[in-house]
């Protein structure tokens, strides 16, 4: 292998995860703009703002697992090319990356199909009420049609970043984010669509990230390159690369699962308010999670391809250096919502009363956020290693076996507030999430280390 393309198994690794970890970092600061500038602008539109808020809000579910389902994809095959480049095997890489392009092709069509069919009935399941529908429904016909383009660009822009293309994987997501920032306002308010204004203002800068991401691994610059050869499936490279995913896509879709829970037990406690808050709560969140894994996915090519090159010092030093950071951020970003709550629940409606109300709901629900970077750090060094069924496992646990039964056991244990009682379930899941996951964590990193410098040895006494 090249100098050029060894270059994550050579540099200092300090260096290294500066280098890759900025951009990424970026490259999701600004995604979570993308995600949240459609709500700043709807949350602001004169006399209907509040209400179109809370129906683009209980769109987040289904806009969630659209995402979900391109790193179902992208951080399965992303890992693995990476591990394959690490071993030296670049056709194998390039498989896996050929293989996922189409596994995208087709989720993007039967997601597209479904979304336009059955939008109207999953809005009124997830907690939309006759106030706000037509405003879920306006949005969501049209963010339907560009599915293809979320998939594309979330997707295989994985593979740039999986390459150490740091910085060209977070120019994907800037032409993009740049873009709807421009649009939104001239959809939205200069040509007075509302709500389908910014629908279409989304699915234009996605197609501009998707042209941007497609040129570049067709072209002469990248290190994996989309060929059509390796376009054909093959269920030894689709099934691995789907397996280890399913961590992620686990984690992201539970997102929209829970989305789903918040919203309809929210409806029944506290009403639109409080639904409307949740949007809110769940805007912030992004303001944790995504920074973080823009963290992991700068550690991520390190990890791969070290763990792939078995070389167990520097995974183990990225890893430290992932873990201190993402600590260091959620950390800070705790202590400015604790302190200014009323700050972040402005950036989103003008209500007095919804802000009031957000306020008191966002301290409760990031109790625990300080917390965090421990579980995203594990979890995306668990995905990095290939460690497939570890990484399900505290997806799994923190979503489905924890924080799902909390939102409606909580509102029974303290009944005198049940509205606040079901924003309680976050802390309460997060905190018994990280104390599992950095024990489980420990014993597993330390069994992944031990077999690669054990193949090492084996390697040492047979050369001898």
């Amino acid at each position: 292998m090249s100098n050029e393309k060894d270059f994550l198994g050579k540099e200092p690794v300090g260096k290294l995860l500066l280098k890759l970890a900025l951009p990424t970092v970026t490259a999701q600061l600004i995604n979570m703009l993308y995600n949240i500038v459609d709500r700043i602008y709807i949350g602001h539109i004169p006399e209907i703002g509040e209400a179109a808020l809370t129906g683009v809000g209980v769109c987040m579910p289904l806009i969630m697992i659209v995402t979900a389902f391109s790193a179902f994809t992208a951080y399965g095959g992303a890992p693995r090319a990476s591990i394959f480049m690490g071993q030296g095997d670049h056709e194998s890489a390039e498989k896996t990356m050929g293989n996922c392009f189409v596994i995208q092709l087709i989720i993007s069509i039967l997601l597209t199909a479904a979304l336009l069919i059955w939008n109207r009935d999953f809005l009124m399941a997830f907690g939309a009420s006759e106030n706000t529908i037509e405003y879920g429904v306006s949005y969501m016909n049209i963010y339907a049609i560009g599915t293809l383009f979320v998939q594309m660009t979330l997707g295989m822009n994985a593979f740039i970043t999986a390459q150490g293309f740091a910085k060209t994987g977070m120019l994907s997501v800037l032409i993009g984010a740049v873009a709807n920032i421009i649009l939104d306002p001239i959809f939205i308010f200069g040509f007075h669509m509302g709500v389908a204004g910014a629908a279409w203002a989304t699915i234009l800068s996605q197609a501009m990230s998707c042209v941007w991401v497609l040129l570049f691994l067709c072209g002469k610059k990248t290190h994996l390159k989309l060929r059509t050869k390796h376009l054909r499936l093959n269920a030894k490279i689709v099934l691995p690369s789907l397996a280890l995913g399913l961590s992620t896509f686990i984690m992201q879709a539970s997102e929209s699962v829970i989305s789903i829970c918040f919203n309809s037990s929210l409806q029944s406690y506290g009403g639109d308010i409080a639904v409307g808050a949740m949007t809110i709560l769940t805007s912030v969140m992004q303001f944790a999670m995504l920074p973080l894994q823009g963290l992991g996915q700068g550690a991520q090519p390190i990890i791969s391809y070290n763990y792939g090159a078995r070389n167990p010092d520097r995974v183990k030093t990225a890893f430290k250096l992932l873990l201190k950071a993402s600590l260091v951020y959620s950390t800070l970003l705790w202590a400015c919502v604790m302190l200014f709550p009323q700050a972040f629940a402005a950036m989103f409606t003008n209500s007095e009363k919804l802000i009031a109300f957000t306020q008191t709901a966002l301290r409760i629900y990031m109790a625990c956020l300080l917390l965090f970077g421990i579980q995203v750090a594990c979890q995306m060094t668990f995905t990095s290693l290939g460690n497939a069924k570890a990484s399900i496992l505290v997806a799994v646990m923190r979503k489905f076996i924890l924080l799902i039964p909390l939102i409606y056991i909580m509102p029974l244990i303290f009944s005198s507030d049940k509205t606040m009682a079901v924003y309680m379930a976050e802390p309460v899941a997060d905190f018994i999430a990280v104390t599992f996951t950095a024990i489980f964590f420990t014993f597993q990193f330390k069994k992944a280390l031990k077999e690669i410098s054990s193949i090492d040895k084996a390697t040492d006494s047979n050369i001898n």
